[in-house]
């Protein structure tokens, strides 16, 4: 952000339309610390976090904090409708095409492409397939649940596919097992099988895999926000970088980082319940 070209104190002065004397930016700075060195503004940002204040906005005139409680809702409903959906489809893809040669390479095919392709490039082919040609789903905005419906698409189609992979291979691995083969010997069904018994054995790799998806929806929603137009944390981040607004990329970039962080320490939680047997070991 400081490699920037352009004067935050400009910006809080109105911007370049403002027309503000170098004797007003020079007091802005002086009343901002914007003049001081790097390091003190950043000890000072330091003392500030510790004591939960994430500053003000420069453009906005308000705390930062406000800011973002006024967007995170609508960046939250797209990136966990976007987990949901890609969740769901990583699994039902692995349990269809896991032991099943060709549909596993059909389904790879697919799932290599989703990977390689950036959200950006994703949402645009949607919004031409389903918003321009079927007028299925609203082209931009915020109009209710059947505008969440491409955005979450875009986002999800990209972490379902990797997820497919990882849980199909471990589906694949936990089918040869012993425990498969007493629960055929027993007469259950091949779904049952796989639903039942095998995806909880399946689960460990997708958990490890989770929290680096859901640290990803936090950063592939700025792109997609701004591809559909939404309001959110997204929208919030691109205005502040083009107004060098460091109050508030910084205090976007911390919550995205304690939310990673989180996030992360709920998934080592949750080995223990998927495998008893590192609850017992630990």
């Amino acid at each position: 952000m400081r490699l920037v070209p352009g004067d935050p104190a400009r910006v809080i002065a109105g911007g370049v339309q403002a027309n503000a004397t170098p004797q007003v930016l020079d007091a802005i700075r002086d009343e901002y610390g914007l003049g001081e060195p790097i390091v003190v503004q950043y000890a000072r940002f330091l003392g500030r976090l510790l004591r939960a204040d994430l500053g003000g906005s420069y453009q906005l005139g308000r705390p930062v904090s406000r800011v973002i409680g006024e967007q995170i809702g609508a960046t939250l409903a797209l990136a966990a409708g976007a987990a949901v959906l890609g969740f769901g489809l990583a699994v039902t893809l692995a349990t269809l095409t896991a032991g099943r040669p060709r549909l596993r390479a059909l389904s790879r095919a697919v799932e290599f492409c989703s990977i390689s392709t950036p959200n950006f490039w994703i949402g645009i082919l949607l919004l031409a397939a389903f918003s321009f040609h079927l007028g299925w789903f609203p082209v931009i905005g915020d109009g209710g649940p059947a505008a969440l419906v491409l955005p979450c698409a875009a986002l999800a189609l990209p972490i379902a596919g990797m997820l497919a992979q990882v849980t199909r291979d471990g589906l694949e691995r936990a089918l040869d097992q012993p425990f498969a083969l007493t629960a055929r010997a027993r007469g259950a069904t091949e779904h049952r099988i796989r639903v039942r018994h095998a995806l909880r054995h399946a689960a460990l790799p997708v958990l490890t895999l989770s929290g680096w998806v859901l640290g990803e929806l936090l950063a592939g929603t700025v792109v997609v926000e701004t591809v559909f137009a939404r309001q959110g944390l997204g929208h919030v981040v691109v205005a502040a970088v083009r107004g060098r607004d460091f109050p508030v990329v910084t205090g976007v970039v911390v919550l995205s980082a304690l939310v990673f962080s989180l996030i992360n320490i709920a998934v080592d939680l949750l080995y223990g319940l998927a495998d008893p047997r590192i609850g017992a070991a630990a």
